[in-house]
């Protein structure tokens, strides 16, 4: 099975094509969307393109390949609009005896290497203590992360929409035990394997 995995679209309709163009270029087989689907939050400014009618409309023709979890903008009102589940914590798919954790970092934070959390993840209220072989995918931080911790990895995709901390607008690609990070344009950024 090959995942795209992405998060913090915030309503970008612009940002929300260009996933859906490059998960069929890569001709995946699943979306992972890890939250902040419709809403861009107080926070944050209005994204390019910002239409939430329009991404959840045309996400809902892809509802059959998507799996999401909930972020901290994304509200029941956003799940009554959506035709694919969207307000679980977190997701956990086993996929070739390796465990997905998904989550949108909110709530529950990875542990990176270096023994912390990510910043931007300081308010989570579960630390994540990831079990081998094991992948932790999380969003929020809209900055792209991907690192090998002893026998796991740990990867935040970014933001298609409204990136930081430099980082490009992006996405990610798991199959077979491999994480590819691509900016929106599809070129290979950092890759790493169990």
């Amino acid at each position: 099975m090959k995942y795209l995995i992405c998060s913090d679209i915030h309503g970008s309709f612009e940002a929300c094509k260009k996933i859906i163009s490059q998960f069929e270029s890569f001709n995946c087989d699943k979306i992972i969307i890890l939250g902040d689907t419709l809403y861009h939050g107080p926070r944050n400014p209005l994204p390019e393109g910002h239409n939430p009618k329009a991404v959840a409309e045309l996400l809902n023709k892809y509802a059959d390949k998507i799996i999401a979890c909930r972020g901290n903008c994304d509200a029941e009102v956003d799940q009554m609009v959506l035709q694919f589940q969207t307000m679980a914590d977190y997701v956990q798919i086993i996929e070739d005896n390796v465990t997905l954790f998904c989550t949108h970092g909110h709530v529950y934070a990875p542990i990176l290497s270096s023994g912390t959390i990510p910043a931007g993840c300081e308010t989570a209220s579960k630390k994540i203590i990831i079990k081998n072989p094991a992948i932790c995918f999380y969003g929020h931080t809209h900055v792209s992360v991907l690192e090998k911790s002893e026998d796991y990895i740990v990867c935040n995709p970014g933001s298609p929409s409204l990136p930081k901390m430099e980082t490009a607008p992006g996405f990610a690609i798991y199959q077979n035990k491999k994480i590819t990070l691509y900016n929106l344009e599809g070129k290979e950024i950092k890759s790493l394997a169990l």
